[in-house]
């Protein structure tokens, strides 16, 4: 009976390990600069047709010259692993060494520049849409970092418009998201049971809402208008700096100092939650690496100590004891120690310096609570005016299917948000 025990014990174990969520792994220290796109120019989460290419690009600061590799992997619509065998959704093989690299030229900070495009020689497309992760290891078998993405097929129109919360409470703070999707080529069965849908604001999939159930249809267009289920915190427009010059003050940066590495002092941020809304035009949250005397950016933009400093709210005394991060696209929404800042009581400020590449980039302080729940709008505050962009994705899996597919894909802008 105890062996018995230990068996029931032993097989929830495994099942509970095989059919976990996957949540992606971010890199060690001297990997920098992840640029993961597809058909478009944003740096994360690449949301790609099915057929068109997709691009990983990354730095090794450790001037090893290492050799990584690749695989990549197929997934259900809520990231667990689908039942799929390699062959069924990939043309060709992975395993492969990442052959396209390039050392640093004429910059402070040695690196290897590293780039991989699908389709190649060996990966030559991907077969099937969905979900999938990028893995990338090194030649010690050891797992790197991953990244998300998504191939989608063109099968239904996805209609997506923001308005503002019909919640009293949350008319000035939130923004709603209303969706509707009308297939063109295809026919939906039981769309209450079979249709999923993920909608992400900002390319971050830490605050996606996903599992929204069609309210009405019309004809055989699906109608999404759900007020608090599709309803996102607007936050404020992202901070921004520039230093493509890394010997001048651009935009956002207060001083500079050249030590083993350039150092570059951002002006002071302050918390604007008691403060009026100001539009200032952004990229939601993600960045571009430039540098003006560069022909070739990839492996000339030099690295740069990145110093960042937040003023607490003053009308909050227990501020200080607050924990605070700095994030966006440029460390793919992690939080971890080397994005977390320190409150100096000597100076009063909240500060913290990261190593990032010359270029323009988003960023934002936000607040973790004691529970881990992360509180984005603590101090930058929450506006439903705020221009925020709004992913939706479509997943469909047929009677009798073994995967989900992506048939549609749509987005919007909150720019033009309405009542």
């Amino acid at each position: 009976m105890q062996n018995k025990s230990y068996f029931f014990l032993f097989f929830g174990f495994i099942a509970t390990t095989i059919f976990a969520q996957v949540e992606e792994i971010n890199p060690p220290d001297y990997i920098k600069t992840i640029n993961f796109k597809g058909n478009t120019n944003e740096s994360q989460l690449p949301v790609l047709k099915l057929g068109a290419y997709l691009d990983l690009e990354f730095d090794a600061l450790n001037g090893n010259e290492d050799d990584y590799y690749y695989t990549i992997e197929h997934y259900n619509f809520d990231w667990t692993p689908s039942v799929l065998v390699k062959s069924e959704y990939l043309d060709g093989i992975d395993n492969q060494r990442i052959r396209s690299y390039e050392n640093s030229f004429n910059t402070y900070q040695i690196y290897s520049h590293y780039k991989l495009t699908i389709p190649n020689e060996q990966t030559k497309r991907f077969k099937i849409s969905g979900n999938y992760m990028m893995n990338i290891f090194n030649s010690d078998n050891e797992l790197v970092f991953t990244r998300k993405f998504m191939v989608y097929e063109d099968l239904a129109v996805v209609g997506v418009n923001l308005k503002r919360s019909r919640d009293i409470a949350y008319i000035e703070s939130k923004q709603r998201v209303e969706i509707t999707i009308v297939p063109n080529s295809i026919q939906l069965n039981n769309p209450k049971q079979n249709i999923k849908i993920a909608v992400i604001q900002n390319n971050n999939l830490n605050t996606a809402i996903t599992n929204l159930v069609p309210q009405y249809t019309i004809g055989n267009q699906l109608i999404y208008k759900y007020d608090s289920e599709s309803s996102f915190w607007a936050g404020n427009e992202y901070l921004f700096f520039e230093n493509k010059d890394v010997r001048a003050a651009n935009t956002g940066i207060q001083h500079i100092d050249l030590e083993d590495l350039y150092h570059n002092y951002l002006f002071t941020n302050y918390s604007r939650v008691n403060r009026p809304y100001t539009y200032n035009p952004d990229i939601n949250g993600n960045y571009l690496i430039t540098n003006i005397d560069a022909d070739n950016s990839d492996i000339e933009a030099d690295y740069v100590w990145i110093h960042f400093s937040l003023l607490p709210d003053p009308s909050d005394p227990s501020f200080e004891s607050k924990n605070v991060y700095v994030y966006g696209n440029f460390n793919n929404y992690d939080l971890n120690k080397s994005n977390k800042l320190i409150y100096d009581k000597i100076v009063g400020l909240y500060k913290t310096k990261i190593l990032l590449k010359q270029g323009f980039y988003n960023y934002k302080y936000v607040v973790v609570n004691d529970n881990g729940s992360i509180n984005e709008g603590a101090v930058s505050g929450n506006f439903y005016q705020t221009e925020n962009n709004y992913k939706v994705i479509v997943y469909y899996r047929d009677l009798g299917k073994r995967y989900d597919r992506i048939i549609g894909f749509g987005e919007g802008s909150s720019i033009n948000i309405s009542n």
